[in-house]
């Protein structure tokens, strides 16, 4: 019999394009505490919000509001900067994950490169930990970086799923065995394993149906499949296509 615990699978649920909507003409309207709070009724297991230098998306008091006023984990997604490290700390949500960050870009583009910066990292996750944190890292499928997360110390590890999520044919089942193969490195160096990045109702399952990911961070394709058939009903198609992939409906 199949462990129950490889079954296992929790939806992080991105809600910072609300925010970016918001932010497109100001005010206060639409409220990502509403969607969250949607959200979660809607299925999500744990609310995901980046807080970027430049505050494109949320905002310092929705991430306030969310940690005060939410029953699920806050996972904060920031860069590794002494500015965003010491507002984790005093802000204390339940999860933070260090991601790379460039001004310029459109979005995270690419996992963040442990190899060269551990030196700068470790110190920041040990911080977050000291503050009993949960840290994570965000980074390429790569056994290098893999581990060095684990040298640092990093207890979860996220695993970039943008370059299967951009690919197609032999060049996705190329990245989906690269992913599997190296969610089996993060368990056997003793962390955790998420993954998320560009995932789709139409490329979610194969990745979900790795046991060794127990939680897929998805933001961005459910905010804009909300516009079409409502933050609700786009998180629970989700969260069916994940838990079938589990045999868990």
């Amino acid at each position: 019999m199949e462990n129950k615990k490889n079954k296992f699978i929790r939806l992080g649920v991105n809600i910072d394009h609300v925010a970016t909507i918001r932010n497109a003409r100001g005010g206060l309207k639409p409220d990502p505490l509403r969607a969250a709070k949607i959200a979660v009724d809607a299925g999500a297991d744990v609310i995901t919000i980046h807080l970027r230098e430049d505050r494109r998306h949320v905002n310092d008091q929705d991430v306030e509001n969310l940690i005060q006023k939410m029953n699920v984990p806050i996972n904060l997604e920031i860069a590794c900067t002494d500015e965003m490290i010491n507002f984790a700390y005093n802000q204390k949500p339940n999860s933070v994950c260090l991601v790379p960050e460039k001004r310029e870009e459109k979005t995270t583009e690419g996992g963040l490169d442990v190899v060269k910066f551990q030196k700068k990292i470790a110190p920041a996750i040990g911080k977050l930990m000291e503050r009993g944190i949960k840290v994570a890292l965000f980074i390429e499928p790569e056994y290098s970086q893999i581990e060095a997360a684990a040298s640092i110390g990093v207890p979860v590890v996220e695993l970039h799923t943008g370059t299967y999520s951009n690919f197609q044919g032999n060049l996705m089942l190329n990245e989906l065995k690269k992913i599997k193969n190296n969610s089996k490195e993060v368990v056997k160096l003793g962390m955790e394993c998420h993954a998320g990045h560009g995932l789709t109702f139409d490329n979610v399952f194969e990745i979900a149906k790795i046991k060794d990911i127990v939680e897929l961070n998805i933001g961005h394709f459910l905010i804009g499949e909300a516009i079409f058939i409502g933050i609700d009903n786009a998180i629970k198609e989700m969260k069916s296509i994940i838990l079938s992939s589990r045999n868990l409906i």
